[in-house]
């Protein structure tokens, strides 16, 4: 895709939110918008020319976490208390982590935990999507810039919302009521077959076909597996410990010289190293692993006590992808897992 004429403006100058948003779908853009101002930022990711989703800065999991308290009366597989587990794995410290929306990386944790279907996610970005809308129309002041490449990029895609249809909605004020939603969210957790019939809320543009793509890859994938080479077994158990067996397959080696032999017949998705290992130590394994075909892509962590500006030096010349610090604890190791596999 090439990028839009679009430019940073100096802040702030007078811009006009829907000639921004029919800028962007007229010419099936791909990529986020980001547009600034002294109220906040807003992020608008499109698929060529289809929203596929939308975030504030300012309120970011508030609106997430409203509407999963209110589907968790109507989800027998969403837990009461949901809210807090993802406060804990994906909100908590996310500032020093520097992870940009974490609230899209808790949807897609939420599907591959099938508290909720692909379907349910396509309508809750939905109605995140039309509040965060409602807020950005009115917007009369900042500067903007069109990223053609985005954080969501290797994240599943729920669905594809037809952005005009949203807009009219906002600006008409005939969003759908919160029965009709609850009365959609009972038939789709219901769903069994693809052919079934269901109605549809006015406003969605969730079509069978995305329902299709969508189920089939978070029902059929196999779990992730995350290689481990790490000196200390209690380290290793407290990894297995944090990671869920039905999406996680664990494996451990305390052996750098060993792990090189295993790892190529297990080809991980993710791999977890220790710097300070004897015989071979971190950056010599993963210097190793990056000169193998197969492992160019593969995410290596490096896990480390410290990680100082000759530590992250080492760590670029060798290709790492990013640092685990070694006190972590159990949200710090899945959100890094998921900001690189998910």
């Amino acid at each position: 895709m090439k990028t839009l004429p679009i430019s940073r403006y100096r802040f702030f100058q007078k811009i006009q939110p829907l000639s921004l948003l029919k800028k962007i779908t007229s010419k099936s853009a791909t990529g986020c918008l980001q547009v600034f101002s002294a109220a906040g930022a807003w992020s608008i990711y499109i698929d060529e020319g289809k929203l596929i989703y939308a975030c504030y800065s300012e309120k970011m999991f508030e609106p997430l976490y409203r509407n999963l308290q209110r589907l968790s009366q109507q989800i027998s597989t969403l837990p009461i208390g949901i809210h807090e587990q993802l406060r804990t794995i994906f909100e908590t410290g996310i500032e020093s982590q520097a992870i940009p929306n974490p609230d899209y990386l808790a949807i897609c944790w939420l599907v591959n935990q099938k508290y909720i279907s692909p379907l349910q996610a396509a309508i809750l970005i939905e109605q995140l999507a039309l509040e965060v809308l409602e807020s950005f129309l009115k917007l009369e002041e900042g500067c903007y810039e069109f990223i053609p490449d985005s954080f969501l990029d290797d994240l599943p895609k729920f669905c594809h919302l037809n952005l005009g249809v949203l807009v009219e909605q906002c600006q008409t004020g005939s969003k759908v009521k919160n029965e009709q939603y609850s009365h959609f969210w009972q038939q789709s957790q219901s769903k069994t077959t693809t052919n079934e019939k269901y109605s549809k809320p006015k406003v969605s543009q969730v079509t069978e076909n995305n329902y299709q793509q969508v189920s089939s890859q978070a029902t059929d994938k196999k779990p992730y597996t995350i290689f481990s080479i790490v000196d200390s077994p209690i380290v290793l158990n407290t990894i297995n410990s944090y990671l869920d067996d039905k999406i996680f397959a664990a494996i451990g080696v305390t052996d750098s010289f060993k792990a090189l032999t295993e790892i190529l017949c297990i080809k991980p998705d993710l791999i977890l190293l220790d710097v300070a290992m004897p015989k071979l130590n971190g950056y010599e394994v993963c210097s190793l692993l990056r000169k193998h075909t197969y492992f160019r892509r593969t995410p290596v962590i490096l896990m480390t006590g410290k990680a100082g500006l000759m530590d992250r030096a080492k760590a670029k010349m060798v290709r790492a992808s990013g640092y685990l610090p070694k006190s972590f604890t159990q949200g710090d190791l899945l959100k890094t897992i998921f900001q690189h596999i998910v």
